[in-house]
């Protein structure tokens, strides 16, 4: 456990954002490597594996909703020296993160084939995306236990583990990847279901590991089945604060929803290559995440101790960290958008629609990872609804006009990005205000 009451608050922030940084790196290079197999394969195995993003924004929705308010409450009960109250957070998240995941995975199978159907661009794109869910769901439901793990481990301030324990499951999953989806030394490829089932068999290791990690005898928060019946009055503090957060991520996938309807028609290519340039663009602000999820403990335990100068230092310097490393991230994709997106295909036609995409939407990356920023320390501060507003109308002022848009004879997706550009700018500069507001409220 980490007191992060005391000592410089940027410190605590690097120190926070650094281990994060070290798990982020490496997903971010499965995630390139999955890709660049993947993007082996062909248009329609992108386009297809593409489709689990929407499904993946549900789930960042949901496992947000159940583990940002742990991570509060349980930093708020730290910074306070109330142990007994993190332990018993600690086992009610896991029990609401673990039962809402089995209620997802009964859901998702039965809604899938609808879901995919609904959205492919044509027959070769729905077969992709049936072959790769048929892993990959169960690896999305796994995911629920974790969050509540994840989530108690970054409110007591304790990631030095963890982090290594998370690095070695990413890179047990970098190496499955090429043998289980193009078949190297086993001769017998699988095709984008080795790339789910990569994930799954990664996943499953890492539960395992952070299971017996808890029940060392020396963690402070450990499993106590004595309270693991459900305390309806604390999941609703969990929830009070965790929905608006989880919210956020839903609107993000409403967001790739409408993106995926209106790219419907203009086929598979441009359904793989916005694809591409989803996951450059998860891979590139991984360092921003990981800035702001250290933003939250570090806000909450400070709040807690009723450090309000230390609050407004920790929410100060993180938007100033997320500002200058997205910036880079701005250059980089200004530069050399066309040889990023050809790292992973060699269509002409992904390659053009990828490369225009990360080319626009690259002018909001600063402003995004201001976003990051805000909303993280308005979840350590235990009232994550303002983010949530401000989330909903950039989706808003996105949503309506990308339709009408799309509706007109010379409409081309270019407008689409530049609208999205210009509806992030207002999200942060209203967020910005909301924070201010916030901050002159509580502290």
């Amino acid at each position: 456990m980490n007191d992060l009451t005391q000592g410089p608050v940027g410190r605590h922030l690097l120190k926070f954002a650094g281990f994060i940084a070290l798990t982020t790196f490496f997903q971010t290079l499965y995630f390139l490597v999955d890709l660049y197999f993947v993007g082996r394969l062909g248009r329609d195995a992108v386009a297809g594996v593409s489709l689990s993003g929407n499904l993946m924004m549900i789930v960042l929705a949901l496992t947000q909703s159940l583990g940002v308010g742990a991570t509060a409450l349980v930093a708020q009960a730290t910074g306070a020296r109330d142990y007994a109250r993190a332990n018993r957070l600690f086992n009610q998240a896991f029990v609401m993160s673990s039962l809402t995941g089995l209620v997802f995975g009964v859901i998702v199978v039965i809604a899938r084939d609808a879901y995919v159907e609904a959205l492919a661009a044509d027959a070769g794109t729905a077969r992709e995306a049936h072959n790769y869910l048929a892993w990959f769901l169960p690896a999305l439901v796994l995911q629920f236990g974790l969050v509540a793990l994840g989530s108690a481990l970054r409110g007591i301030g304790d990631m030095k583990m963890p982090t290594a324990m998370q690095v070695g499951t990413v890179l047990l999953n970098i190496v499955l990847a090429p043998v289980l989806i193009v078949g190297w030394g086993t001769g017998r490829p699988l095709g984008v279901a080795g790339a789910g089932l990569a994930s799954f068999i990664a996943i499953a290791a890492g539960t395992v590991a952070f299971v017996l990690y808890f029940r060392r005898p020396s963690s402070r928060v450990r499993f106590h089945p004595s309270q693991w019946r459900p305390d309806l009055a604390l999941w609703r503090q969990m929830l009070g604060i965790g929905l608006p957060a989880g919210g956020e991520f839903a609107l993000i996938a409403i967001y790739m929803v409408v993106v995926y309807d209106i790219i419907q028609g203009f086929g598979a290519a441009a359904q793989a290559g916005f694809g591409i340039g989803g996951r450059l663009m998860q891979a590139l602000f991984l360092p921003a995440v990981a800035i702001g999820f250290a933003t939250a403990p570090v806000v909450g335990q400070n709040f807690g101790a009723r450090l309000g100068d230390r609050v407004r230092h920790a929410f100060y310097a993180a938007a100033a960290m997320t500002a200058a490393v997205m910036a880079i991230m701005t250059a980089l994709c200004r530069l050399a958008p066309a040889a990023l997106v050809r790292l992973f295909s060699a269509d002409p036609a992904v390659v053009a629609f990828g490369t225009e995409y990360l080319r626009i939407v690259s002018w909001n990356f600063v402003a995004s990872g201001v976003i990051f920023a805000g909303s993280s320390a308005l979840q350590g501060l235990g009232n994550s609804r303002p983010a949530l507003a401000a989330s909903a109308l950039r989706l808003v002022l996105f949503a309506v006009p990308a339709y009408a848009l799309s509706r007109q004879p010379s409409f081309q997706m270019r407008h689409v990005w530049y609208l999205s550009v210009g509806s992030v700018f207002m999200h942060m500069g209203l967020l910005l205000w909301l924070v201010r507001r916030e901050f002159n409220a509580k502290l």
